[in-house]
């Protein structure tokens, strides 16, 4: 089983920055990507970014350039530092892990960004 819980969320300024960050824990298999979905109140969750475990990122059009994963393998955590923040980013932001052999997924609580001057 895997367990992974987020940190960082909060009220913030437009055009100002958060940084998230996720830890997972239990039997995290080093073949891997973790990465960062959002959910706004009405709306379908998205994809915001992915990392894998070599290290390669994508990004959703509407963060690009303003917001940054990455990972630390040994520690199992990943981070999302976002920056020039906008109240369109307002959502409830979920941390994710799937297995890269098994395809086994794995989602976070959700932590709370909020957006608003």
């Amino acid at each position: 089983q895997v367990q992974l819980v987020e940190s960082g969320g909060g009220l913030v300024q437009p055009g100002g920055s958060l940084r998230l960050s996720c830890a997972a824990s239990g039997r995290v298999f080093s073949l891997n990507a973790m990465g960062w979905y959002r959910q706004a109140p009405g709306k379908q969750r998205e994809l915001v970014a992915t990392i894998t475990s070599g290290g390669s990122t994508n990004y959703a059009d509407s963060v690009k350039g303003r917001f940054t994963i990455s990972r630390d393998n040994a520690k199992n955590t990943v981070v999302l530092q976002m920056n020039s923040l906008k109240p369109e980013d307002t959502a409830v932001y979920y941390c994710n892990l799937i297995m890269v052999v098994s395809g086994g997924t794995y989602w976070g609580q959700g932590t709370q960004v909020t957006v608003s001057s």
